[in-house]
């Protein structure tokens, strides 16, 4: 794609979302949803192989029949047509299945590994961080009010747990990773409408850090995370991949310590440990990824590395040291 052209839609994308964010009614919301899907379709069809054009064509299906549901409830209630919010509870709960179409949240997730497996990493990492803001923020409007919302909540975190145990692919491992993050994001919302915000940022940084590594070393399959490079790089990977478990002491960690404790001041236990429990199996495939790369040894183990690899020593003891920011942090809040 050219440059300008990767600009304009690139600028598009991001209006796209700003506009979701802005609108007060429901129809500045779905056109804002609109333009922010037609602006990613041309940023995945980067590469002219038929893998991306079959990601193109499921997603742009995938987000028509959400954004199409949505659009038939605002125009057939007139309710919804002057009030920003859902008075009918079918109403309310069409709503969130057609956010749930767009998000790729269980049972709706069919779409998601595999416009993953077919994407490129740096058009994964859009999906999963940018094009989650704008269905989340209409999903922040309705989710306090719908009684579907636990097993909205159950049923992304086991998916995401479950599905992930058998993948030998690390862009579908990433992609039920997601869904089972996503449980833990909409359950704040149930509870705090505001706390959602926090751990999607903290969880897009961790992302950013992985994918770039992923990127660089061209990670597809976990045969290839055997990396025969310094040791500071193997201690990244190994720390990204615990803090993205939610493993304390790491950055991820904090984001589900928020969740958890306000979730036991709400007293919502039996969901609760239904979310502990699924992140325990992400961590157990998360540690079956980093195993061999932890055991192996390499014939570089040392800190200060030359400047022919790749990942440069300042960037990956930067990340290092982000990682291992939450006691930091804590000592700051107290």
């Amino acid at each position: 794609m050219p440059n300008i052209s990767k600009l304009l839609f690139s600028g598009t994308l991001i209006t796209g979302t700003i506009l979701v964010l802005s609108s007060e009614t429901w129809l500045g919301m779905w056109m804002g949803l609109e333009m922010n899907m037609l602006s990613f379709v041309p940023i995945m069809f980067k590469s002219k192989k038929t893998s991306s054009a079959e990601s193109c064509m499921i997603y742009f299906l995938t987000q028509s029949i959400g954004s199409i549901l949505m659009l038939m409830l605002v125009l057939t209630n007139s309710s919804l047509m002057m009030l920003p919010y859902a008075v009918d509870e079918l109403v309310n709960t069409m709503l969130v299945f057609s956010m749930a179409v767009k998000l790729g949240i269980p049972p709706f997730h069919f779409w998601f590994p595999e416009i993953i497996k077919k994407m490129e990493w740096a058009e994964s990492l859009i999906l999963m961080t940018w094009q989650k803001i704008a269905p989340l923020t209409i999903l922040s409007y309705l989710f306090p009010e719908t009684i579907i919302a636990p097993i909205l909540i159950m049923t992304s975190t086991l998916v995401g747990a479950i599905g992930g145990l058998n993948q030998t692919s690390t862009h579908k491992i990433m992609a039920f990773s997601s869904i089972n993050h996503m449980g833990w994001m909409i359950a704040c919302m149930k509870l705090n409408n505001t706390l959602w915000m926090s751990y999607l940022m903290i969880y897009s940084i961790i992302l950013t850090m992985m994918i770039f590594i992923f990127n660089k070393y061209s990670m597809s399959y976990i045969n290839q995370l055997n990396l025969s490079s310094s040791f500071s790089e193997k201690m990244l990977i190994i720390i990204l991949f615990l803090s993205l478990g939610g493993l304390p002491p790491f950055l991820g960690f904090l984001p589900k310590w928020m969740v958890i404790q306000t979730m036991v001041i709400s007293n919502t236990f039996p969901t609760l440990i239904i979310m502990i429990l699924s992140s325990l199996i992400t961590l157990f495939y998360y540690l079956r990824l980093i195993s061999s790369n932890l055991l192996i040894n390499s014939p570089a183990w040392k800190w200060n590395i030359t400047s022919s690899y790749i990942l440069q020593p300042k960037w990956s003891i930067f990340m290092i040291m982000l990682n291992l920011a939450l006691p930091m942090i804590l000592v700051l809040n107290f």
